[in-house]
């Protein structure tokens, strides 16, 4: 039985050093070839235009946010400063038609509507203006005896 164990593991060794052997002579035969293509990029050679242009930019963008941004603040005030004044003037409807009822059960006239005075233009088609006053036409003044000469 010893040399039958003897012959298995002469045996076994055997094997053992041909796949070594085998795996060796395969791995050195193939010469494989990798192709390698680096991709190194650099910066582009800027002026100093360029960058104050390009910060000109970033800055427009960030006020543009900035100001968006108040707008919707601005917006939201307007919707609830919009709902009080018609609140106001519904309140101010009722104000007015009870006055009506009040000066129509005491027999008062209502007042006349206020006339607006209309402006004329001028022959050349200009608004009036004020004109300046000559220098003789200044008016008394309290006190003005004291320069007197």
């Amino acid at each position: 039985m010893s040399s039958r164990k003897g012959i298995v593991g002469i045996v076994s060794c055997v094997v053992v050093l041909a796949a070594v052997v085998w795996y060796c002579g395969a791995t050195e035969g193939n010469e494989r070839t990798y192709d390698i293509r680096p991709e190194i990029r650099l910066p582009e050679n800027r002026t100093d235009a360029a960058r104050a242009i390009d910060a000109y930019e970033r800055l427009m963008e960030r006020y543009m946010t900035l100001s968006e941004r108040s707008f919707i603040g601005v917006e939201g005030d307007l919707k609830e400063v919009c709902k009080k004044l018609d609140s106001i003037d519904g309140k101010l409807a009722g104000l007015s038609e009870r006055v009506g009822r009040i000066e129509k059960a005491l027999g008062i006239e209502p007042p006349p509507k206020p006339v607006v005075p209309t402006v004329k233009p001028k022959e050349n088609g200009a608004l009036p203006q004020s004109e300046p006053k000559q220098p003789g036409e200044t008016g008394s003044v309290k006190g003005s005896d004291s320069y007197s000469f």
